[in-house]
């Protein structure tokens, strides 16, 4: 099997996006090389443990409402484009995403790491729940067959802050300037949310030389 590291973060809308096309084509292509690894970037590494109001987050990155608005036209665009459902009105908050890549980590230590990240993003992109909250954090690792009472205690440790925030460094330091980053098979890096046809041609160049 070929590794596929994926660096993104769960509030990144080019991560729910990228991922979505990337799973149409692993869903064409089932005997897929791929062994995929997600792998943490915060969009936000300083952001407050509680969070911040949305709008004022956006309207303060992006230099007030009409900022925003155009900052995330192309993402509605794009999501409707690769048959994504997206409520952005329905998100109040952008969380600090360091208890999510705690959990997306111990997610891939038993296994179901993939399935705890779609998770996330269904419940940020889609539902609009706070995936910074303990609570929710909770239900999608019970939800994903883990156990939400370890998980739980393990968010009200220090487990792992340090190991995330140091992987996320690393990151940083091998060049991963923006999310989604695809990494094929520990060297090959490709930047963005691209399109399915292309992830289908790197299924069949991957199985060719395999």
């Amino acid at each position: 099997m070929t590794t596929l590291d994926i660096f993104s973060d769960p509030i990144c809308p080019w991560c729910y996006i990228g991922k979505g096309l990337l799973d149409r084509a692993l869903a064409a292509h089932h005997d897929h090389p791929f062994t995929i690894r997600w792998r943490p970037f915060m969009l936000n590494p300083e952001m407050p443990a509680g969070g911040m109001d949305r709008r004022a987050y956006l309207e303060g990155k992006f230099g007030g409402k009409e900022g925003a608005v155009e900052a995330y036209l192309p993402v509605a665009e794009r999501a409707a484009e690769a048959g994504l459902e997206i409520n952005l009105d329905k998100i109040a908050t952008t969380p600090s995403t360091l208890d999510a890549h705690r959990l997306i980590h111990w997610a891939g230590i038993e296994g179901v790491q993939t399935a705890v990240v779609s998770s996330l993003f269904r419940a940020y992109f889609v539902d609009g729940r706070n995936i910074g909250d303990a609570e929710v954090l909770g239900d999608i690792a019970d939800s994903c067959g883990m156990d939400a009472a370890v998980v739980l205690r393990l968010l009200d440790s220090e487990a792992d802050r340090k190991e995330i925030a140091e992987m996320d460094q690393a990151a940083r330091g091998m060049g991963v300037q923006a999310v989604p980053t695809f990494v094929v098979a520990g060297q090959h890096a490709v930047p963005g949310a691209q399109a399915t046809e292309l992830w289908e041609r790197v299924i069949e160049e991957v199985k060719a030389q395999a």
